[in-house]
């Protein structure tokens, strides 16, 4: 009686590395989704396939509405406009955008639709318009929608290919999510910018923290931080930072301290704790100082 052959265990390091419809979960899973780039070198660098999923949910957690939503998908939505039609449909916004710095940056108000709705109807605006072969992107803030729902939403974005952004508060951290592709934006911490500071990275000014929760590919174990805002705002408000810094020593000669009162950006009708700023206050999702600093 001739033994039985037992086969060998295989590693997953001793496949070969690129099978057709194989994907290895220590690697991004690049080349199995439609992408859109991101317009950040460092986030695009961390997003399977270099960039945001086309035709798949993308969930970002924030602490507040009105946080970094715009910052963190706008250039993305401008390139996309760019290159192929369809409108960009947002759906319940908290703050409305200041379409000046939208067309600055290369999304027109012909371009961009927003459904004013609440709780089971803006759900319904959200799945309606990805039904619409003629939207190209939705932006969607539902912060009491269920994995259901958003099964639904995941779906039909699929059905067409288009860009789907869900915004949810950070509480929804620890529920069960579809998302291809889940973030977390908040102002960085103190540790944050400590390890960048030790590290020689410069933190941009201001900066948006992002925290990869979930993703087709290894876990991420550190935030990346990104502008907060255009470059040559950015530059403005650092230049006013450093103007009030030079005051606050001349009169009182004491050594630099980074100032704790608020920055008042001149016609922006904003004022921002510095150094990061929260939406508290505002009526609009976009300084319209960028008007100025982006447009000009």
């Amino acid at each position: 009686m001739s033994a039985l052959r037992i086969p060998r265990r295989m590693a997953a390091s001793d496949l070969p590395s690129a099978v057709p419809g194989v994907w290895h979960a220590d690697s991004l899973g690049a080349g199995l989704q439609l992408t859109q780039p991101s317009g950040y070198a460092l986030l695009d660098a961390q997003l399977p396939g270099g960039g945001w999923p086309v035709g798949a949910l993308s969930e970002v957690l924030q602490p507040s509405p009105g946080w970094h939503e715009w910052q963190l998908v706008l250039p993305a939505l401008a390139q996309a406009v760019a290159s192929r039609d369809g409108a960009v449909v947002g759906v319940a916004p908290p703050y409305e955008p200041f379409g000046p710095v939208l067309q600055a940056r290369g999304l027109t108000a012909q371009r961009l639709c927003l459904v004013q709705a609440e709780g089971a109807s803006a759900l319904w605006a959200a799945e309606q318009a990805l039904r619409c072969r003629d939207v190209m992107a939705v932006m969607a803030w539902l912060p009491q929608v269920q994995p259901a729902a958003l099964r639904r939403l995941q779906l039909a974005a699929a059905q067409h290919q288009q860009l789907l952004w869900v915004f949810r508060p950070v509480a929804a951290a620890p529920q069960a999510s579809p998302a291809l592709l889940r973030l977390q934006v908040q102002a960085p911490t103190p540790q944050v910018l400590r390890e960048h500071a030790a590290q020689g990275d410069g933190v941009p000014f201001p900066a948006m923290q992002v925290q990869i929760l979930k993703r087709r590919g290894p876990p991420l174990m550190h935030g990346l931080c990104l502008p907060g805002c255009h470059p040559r705002l950015a530059q403005e408000l650092a230049a006013q930072a450093a103007r009030q810094r030079a005051v606050h020593e001349a009169a009182h000669g004491m050594a630099a301290v980074a100032p704790q009162a608020p920055v008042v950006v001149p016609g922006a009708g904003v004022a921002a704790t510095h150094p990061f700023a929260g939406p508290e206050g505002r009526g609009r999702a976009l300084d319209r100082t960028a008007v100025a600093t982006v447009g000009g």
